[in-house]
């Protein structure tokens, strides 16, 4: 089992919860940065655009649309960007015309050249104050790339006086230094904020896991002792239930030893008494006869051959035929040959593959199935065509008895007084195989048996 899975459900969620934490606390901080740099740009652009509208708009007031600043208004705001504490935090400053034209700018280069307006310009030029981080990649910023990697880039509107129209924008430049310092130093509460709070919720969740990993754990425990405990009742149940499935095979053995026994006995004692007295009657019956009384001594005479005949049937339907060292296939034509011979049947036996030497209760099960099959199908199903098929493999035995006869309906109640097929199905199981009697009315009858070649755990 994997190392992970040995964790408990408590130390898993431990595990398994840091990096999303941890995630979710970097994410959280990267927006609050980015919240908070908008916010200080935003709030730098706001004081600088104050700036221009109250110091830098006045000295633009006479300025046509496509009109230059005068030589005198130009002196002024180059002192005033110099001199002021504003001014000499911002390191580029331009006014933009309404086509895009650099008018003034703290590097006189610039002055008289027009660049593409930009979104930010865009804004600008209809009253709006746009204010970002420049990454400083416009042609516009060639000659501030060189010093800075970025810069605050502001575009304040400049507004004429009582009409409320936009004659110019002011760009301007501010470093980032002072922008980082707040963003920094408000990342860092942010996060120690942020972190706090996750961290209380991190182990109060982890509280909760834990009292819940505990009470499944000791739940775990007491099912798996549960679980053993009836692993070893069932196995109990297992063993006494193939004792008595072994007791039953045994019994049923001993049953037909027992029944042979009987049969010999009266086989050998009472059937040969009666043949006996039977033979010494002869000698009375004569003298009967010479004497006018040979009437009853007939009569006599034919009860006696009744009782006979009948013994000798009873003997001969309790014994069962040497079997014991016959393999599946001729125990098969043995019952079918025995058959034969008591009612003058015709028997075909078919053999698809295979045999074996079966356990001694497979064989006798395999005889009397045989034999119950073909005396119901005879006597009861009234047919003129039996078949028995026979198939083998390495573990079990399939045995097919079929007839022509009137059939039935298997799922009926059986009639009174006949059990033949409770009585096969009983001694098929018993052996833990299985049986199946497929009929129709009017369509004959076919009865599967399978049976094991071996049982487990029986002797001979």
């Amino acid at each position: 089992m994997p190392h992970a899975y040995r964790l408990s459900l408590s130390r898993q969620f431990l595990v398994a919860s840091f990096p999303i934490v941890l995630l979710g606390m970097l994410a959280l901080g990267w927006y609050v940065a980015g919240a908070i740099e908008r916010g200080v740009t935003n709030r730098m652009a706001g004081v600088t655009s104050l700036y221009v509208d109250s110091f830098i708009a006045p000295h633009l007031q006479h300025l046509e649309p496509d009109g230059d600043i005068v030589a005198e208004h130009r002196a002024a705001l180059d002192r005033l960007l110099s001199e002021s504490p504003l001014g000499r935090k911002i390191v580029a400053f331009k006014i933009w015309n309404a086509r895009g034209r650099i008018i003034y700018s703290t590097n006189p280069a610039l002055i008289g050249r027009q660049f593409p307006i930009d979104e930010g310009l865009a804004g600008a030029l209809q009253g709006r104050v746009q204010s970002s981080v420049s990454d400083l990649d416009e042609t516009e910023n060639e000659l501030e790339r060189p010093r800075w990697k970025r810069l605050i880039e502001t575009y304040s509107p400049i507004h004429a006086d009582g009409r409320g129209t936009v004659l110019a924008v002011a760009e301007f430049y501010q470093p980032t230094d002072e922008l980082s310092h707040e963003v920094l130093v408000a990342q860092a509460g942010s996060w120690l904020v942020v972190g706090g709070i996750m961290l209380a919720m991190y182990l109060l969740l982890f509280g909760v896991v834990r009292r819940g990993s505990e009470t499944i754990a000791s739940q775990r425990e007491q099912l798996n002792a549960k679980v053993t405990e009836l692993s070893d009742v069932l196995k109990k149940n297992q063993e006494l239930s193939d004792h008595i499935r072994l007791a039953a095979v045994r019994t049923t053995t001993l049953n037909d030893q027992f029944l042979r026994r009987i049969a010999a006995d009266l086989h050998d004692g009472a059937a040969q008494d009666l043949a006996l007295g039977l033979m010494q009657f002869e000698s009375l019956a004569h003298k009967c006869e010479a004497h006018g009384s040979g009437e009853e001594a007939g009569k006599v005479r034919a009860a006696l051959q009744s009782a006979l005949r009948e013994l000798r049937s009873t003997c001969v339907g309790l014994t069962m035929p040497e079997i014991e060292r016959l393999d599946a296939l001729e125990v098969a034509q043995r019952a079918a040959q025995d058959f034969e011979r008591k009612t003058g049947s015709r028997i075909t036996v078919s053999h698809g593959g295979g045999s074996g030497q079966p356990a001694g209760p497979v064989k006798t099960t395999m005889y009397r199935l045989i034999q119950e099959a073909l005396g119901n199908g005879l006597r009861h199903g009234g047919a003129s065509s039996l078949k028995v098929g026979l198939s083998c493999d390495a573990d079990s035995i399939l045995v097919e008895v079929g007839d022509d006869g009137c059939g039935f309906d298997p799922d009926a109640a059986a009639p009174p007084g006949h059990l033949g097929l409770a009585g096969m199905r009983e001694r098929v199981e018993l052996l833990r195989g299985s049986m199946v009697v497929s009929s129709v009315p009017g369509q004959g009858t076919l009865v599967r048996a399978r049976l094991p070649m071996s049982i487990e755990g029986y002797t001979e």
